[in-house]
Parts: structure tokens; C-alpha cells; sequence
């Protein structure tokens, strides 16, 4: 029979709280404090003032390496935005991004004998992969296609002790091929000299140095200064006082939905704020922003005289002042009562691409429908990011319907590869720089442009 005593009887039956998970609960709740977005907001502003010290000791315009770099830069001092991936410095991943040239950089270069490349990391590294490897990639590969006479500046220039030799080695074998694969994409190599000017040279600018501490503008050369903005943090957060390594990094994680802009605009107010009150007044601040946002023109998709690509919030009215629209968003059962618009009803995400996929063949048909009788209207293809769906479906539209010099032929029969697929896409990168197809969008699209037809 079980014993009713309710009070324990021997040592074994005791139960004590775990010290351990008292100490981890303990020492979690600290890393969420140190953590804070009052803490993460005062640590920009920290990096950003030594980065507003690099841009006046090398007197160049700053270029923000989206999407951390923003943080760092006033939205009045920023020169324009870069899109390099650390993850294309990944060791034994090093590649040259054909959907990011970042050709939007070059003429800001040229204007002004270099720029500064601001980025940052988290904690534990001294610069991210982006500044020590994929922009000293991308550099090489320019200087070497562009400059193809100027061989002193065509090896991979690295940080100083920062990589090991074998790495080095491996990432300058890789060059010849990038440079290659880029010219194969028929782009106006000529034009893009001119745009650029000169080689490129490259500097580092980091709380530990700035290597060579000697180098600035000159007139054989174009000077990027590669600068990570955060003090390098060894241990962890709560050892620092407060101070967050890489604070602007992954915001969607800590941000509340809020943005650099947002961030500039009303700085010493949300510094000044109570974290518990920082969430309310940032909803209020994203709120107000959106009311004052002003709609942005479509871009025009070079060489073509007639496709244009947007953002679908981005237009101040329904499509209007373009003949056609394609929204890959919207509900076929939405606002589709003309015959000048199609709507796809893509979801968001991979499932997006999936449904992207499911409808190329309706677009088709609407572009064939509409534009072989009349390839003088004006076509608006847009998404909900203006990144993605839009120049998923453009991107089809290019291979089925332009020539090579962007003229709208109607149907082409020939066979596509995924180089002439890369050679249409390359037109949407450098038509609209902040474009960025996900890997199933552009699977989506290769995998209905190169089916087999049928017979």
C-alpha cells in the first residue's frame, strides 16, 4: 500500500532545483539584455562615427554593403549601395556573383578616384568574408577584364596575415574563369571601361589598422577602401560594456521592422527611449514613415525600349501609364477587370517560385496576345519586392520574346542554355541593381525555358 506520508521520508525522494539550468536561465537572460536594441542602436552609432572618420581621412564617398552597411551610413552621406555576399568568400565556396555585378559602383568610382565599402560582422572576426575575399574577387575580375593590359593590378589583392597561403592560392586560380564567364555574358566591355576609368586598387580600414597606411587617391587608379565598421569583440557581449559587435547585422532578428532611414531620421529619439517603449515607438515611427513614402518609377529593363520591372507598392497608382501590367502577386479574382493586365496570384517565398513555375505559361500567352499585334506598348512586370517574382518573370519574357539587342521579335524558336539565360538575366541585374532572383525562382524559370517541347 502506498504511503500517505506527504512530507519525504528519504534522501532520494528529495528534489532540489538545478543550480546548472538557475546559472544557464541566468546567464541567458543577461546575453538577451546585453543584447538589446537600446544596446544595438548605441553600438551604430558608435561604428558609425569611425566610419564618418575613414570617409574624411580618405576622402571618399561611402557605399553601403546592404544590407548591414546601411546602418553604418547617414542616409544624406551614403553614395549608393553594394551587393557583395560574404557567403561568396565562404572557404572553398569563392565565387563571382553573375546575379550581383554591381556595376552600379563603377561610375561612383570614376567620379571620384575610389569609394569606401562599409560592412560589418559579428562577433569574434576582425572584417566579414564579403571584404576580405568576395570584393578582392570581384576587384580582380574587373581589373582583369577591363584593364586586360594593366597586369599589375590583376592579382587578387588580400588583407594582410589574414588568409593562409593555400587559400590564396586557390582563390587566384579561380580568376581567369570568372572573367571568362563574364565576358561571355556580351555585355558592353568597352562602355563598362569607360564607366569605371581606371584599375582598381584596394585598402583596408578596420579598428585594428588601416593597411597601407599610406595609400590614398591617385591617378592611375581607382582606391576602394574595404571598411568593416565594428571594434573586433573577443569575448562575449556582457563583457563590453553594452558594446555589440556587428550590432546591424540580421535585423530582421532584433529590429521591430525597423530600417536604417527610419533609424537616421529619428535617432536621438529612439536613443533616448526606454527599451520596454522601443517596439510601440518603432511600430509608430514605421507607420508614419509609410504614409510619406512617395511611389517610385518602375525601371527600364536596357536594352529593351518597352519592359519595365517595380516593386507593386512602389507605384503611386494601380499600373497606371503603362499599356500592359503583369502583378506576379496579386489574385487572379483581384482588380483584373481590364484586358491590359494579368494577375498571377504567386505566394511569397520558394512557394512563390513553385507558383511562378505553374503560371510562365500564362504569361506567355498574355505577352503573345498583346504585344506581337502592338510591341510599341509599354509592359510593367512587378512583385511585392521588386527582387524576385518580377525579374523571374521578366527574365522569361526576355528569352522568349527580345533579340540580343532588345528588340521585342515575338516568339523565338531557337534553343536556350543556361548561358543565353544568364546573358538575358545579366540585362536585369544591370538595368536594376538591387534585383535578386532566388535560386528556385531562377530554377523555375530555367526549368520552363528549357523543357522539351512537344512533338
Amino acid at each position: 500500500m502506498a504511503s500517505s506520508d506527504p512530507y519525504p521520508v528519504s534522501l532520494s525522494s528529495l528534489h532540489f532545483p538545478s543550480a546548472e539550468q538557475s546559472l544557464s536561465q541566468t546567464l541567458a537572460s543577461l546575453r538577451r539584455s546585453a543584447l538589446s536594441v537600446s544596446n544595438r542602436l548605441r553600438s551604430i552609432e558608435t561604428d558609425a562615427q569611425f566610419v564618418h572618420d575613414v570617409a574624411d581621412h580618405y576622402g571618399l564617398p561611402l557605399v553601403a554593403n546592404e544590407r548591414c552597411g546601411s546602418w553604418y551610413i547617414p542616409p544624406e552621406s551614403k553614395a549608393g549601395s553594394a551587393y557583395f555576399k560574404s557567403t561568396d568568400g565562404h572557404t572553398g565556396q569563392w565565387d563571382f556573383s553573375f546575379r550581383r555585378l554591381n556595376l552600379q559602383i563603377l561610375p561612383i568610382a570614376r567620379d571620384h578616384g575610389g569609394c569606401i565599402i562599409v560592412d560589418s560582422t559579428r562577433r569574434g572576426k576582425l572584417m566579414p568574408d564579403a571584404l576580405s575575399k568576395t570584393v578582392p574577387i570581384w576587384c580582380a575580375v574587373m581589373n582583369r577584364a577591363l584593364f586586360p593590359l594593366d597586369t599589375a593590378y590583376h592579382a587578387v589583392q588580400f588583407p594582410p596575415d589574414y588568409l593562409g597561403p593555400s587559400e590564396e592560392s586557390q582563390i587566384e586560380r579561380r580568376i581567369d574563369g570568372f572573367v571568362h564567364a563574364l565576358k561571355a555574358l556580351k555585355l558592353d566591355i568597352e562602355g563598362l571601361r569607360q564607366s569605371l576609368g581606371r584599375p582598381i586598387k584596394i585598402a583596408w580600414a578596420n579598428r585594428t589598422y588601416l593597411y597601407p597606411d599610406d595609400l590614398h587617391k591617385g591617378d592611375g587608379y581607382n582606391l576602394f577602401v574595404l571598411c568593416s565598421a565594428s571594434k573586433r569583440v573577443h569575448g562575449a557581449e556582457m563583457s563590453e560594456g553594452g558594446y555589440i559587435q556587428g550590432a546591424g547585422d540580421d535585423s530582421e532578428s532584433w529590429a521591430h521592422g525597423l530600417t536604417p532611414p527610419v533609424f537616421w531620421e529619428n535617432k536621438s529619439t529612439l536613443l533616448a527611449t526606454d527599451e520596454e517603449d522601443l517596439p510601440n515607438l518603432i511600430q509608430d515611427l514605421i507607420i508614419k514613415q509609410s504614409t510619406q513614402k512617395v511611389g517610385q518609377e518602375a525601371v527600364l529593363v536596357a536594352p529593351t525600349r518597352n519592359l519595365y520591372i517595380s516593386r507593386t507598392s512602389n507605384l503611386p497608382t494601380d499600373g497606371d501609364g503603362y499599356d500592359l501590367v503583369i502583378d506576379c502577386n496579386a489574385t487572379p479574382q483581384g482588380p483584373e477587370g481590364s484586358a491590359k493586365r494579368l494577375n498571377l496570384g504567386c505566394g511569397s517565398a520558394k512557394l512563390g517560385s513553385r507558383d511562378l513555375r505553374k503560371s510562365l505559361d500564362r504569361v506567355k500567352d498574355f505577352v503573345n496576345a498583346k504585344l506581337v499585334s502592338n510591341p510599341a506598348q509599354s509592359l510593367l512586370v512587378t512583385c511585392e519586392t521588386g527582387k524576385d517574382l518580377s525579374a523571374g518573370a521578366v527574365l522569361a519574357i526576355l528569352c522568349l520574346f527580345y533579340d540580343d539587342n532588345g528588340k521585342f521579335v515575338g516568339p523565338q524558336s531557337q534553343y536556350m542554355d543556361k548561358q543565353f539565360i544568364r546573358q538575358r538575366l545579366a540585362w536585369i541585374v544591370t538595368s536594376k541593381h538591387d534585383v535578386n532572383p532566388s535560386r528556385s525562382t531562377l530554377q523555375s524559370v530555367n526549368a520552363f525555358l528549357m523543357q522539351r517541347p512537344d512533338y
